[in-house]
């Protein structure tokens, strides 16, 4: 009975080594992409994505950074009144559109931690972003993050549930 086991135990630790290298492997292949692949591949940024294309803004936020994002997902984009997102995505309202993405963007990678100890943050626009810890979860101005310290190549993302709006002024 010893014979047998002890082949099948080492099959057994040669598949956990192979499972833990794969696993390794993928984390390290997921930190190589930048903060556009990062999202793209996580198929709950697809407006997200199209307004980066819209405003030419995708190769800026492949470039090498670091940037912080903080990124709106298809649901919180739902929640804008009706028509919004259509009208941004036109080419007349380029700016707009331009002025609302930088407002999501913070220069330097800005993890979580170091983020709730912020109470204000300048945009990439150049505009104020309020950052508020309420009952441990971390607010920008009316906007909660759900997920926080996405790491990529070029920094990191953190997820919001609601698109943030840039205050007036100016561009």
């Amino acid at each position: 009975m010893m014979k047998t086991t002890k082949p099948l135990f080492k099959s057994f630790v040669c598949f956990l080594s192979l499972a833990s290298f794969a696993t390794s492997a993928v984390s390290a292949a997921e930190e190589k992409k930048d903060i556009v692949e990062t999202a793209v591949a996580a198929g709950s940024f697809k407006t997200l994505a199209a307004a980066l294309g819209a405003a030419g803004l995708v190769d800026t936020l492949k470039g090498s950074g670091p940037f912080t994002v903080f990124a709106p997902t298809d649901e919180a984009f739902a929640k804008l009144p009706p028509g919004t997102v259509e009208t941004l995505l036109k080419p007349e309202n380029k700016a707009k559109l331009v002025d609302i993405l930088t407002y999501h963007v913070v220069s330097g990678d800005v993890d979580a931690a170091a983020a709730m100890k912020m109470k204000e943050a300048t945009a990439l626009n150049k505009k104020p972003i309020m950052l508020e810890v309420k009952e441990g979860a971390l607010f920008l101005n009316k906007s909660k993050v759900t997920k926080a310290d996405i790491k990529c190549s070029n920094g990191t993302i953190h997820i919001i549930d609601s698109v943030l709006m840039p205050p007036a002024g100016k561009m």
